[in-house]
């Protein structure tokens, strides 16, 4: 059962992940942005910073459950 529990939160870390990837993604265009003002660039780069964290967080986690699935 436990094996199982561990694969579900694998798919749920890795959709989540992949989600802060896109996220990040995005923020960066609007942070390279020269038509944007300077306040929304400031704060898409500080967004994507959060992303990346959120990102390798949950990549992290979908790794540690895919071991543990294994087992």
């Amino acid at each position: 059962m436990e094996t199982i529990k561990n694969a579900g939160q694998y798919v749920s870390e890795s959709v989540q992940g992949t989600g802060a990837e896109a996220s990040k993604r995005a923020n960066k265009e609007v942070a390279k942005d020269s038509d944007a003002s300077l306040g929304n660039r400031a704060t898409a780069a500080k967004d994507a910073m959060g992303d990346k964290m959120d990102e390798t967080s949950h990549n992290t986690k979908a790794s540690t459950n895919k071991e543990a699935a294994k087992h």
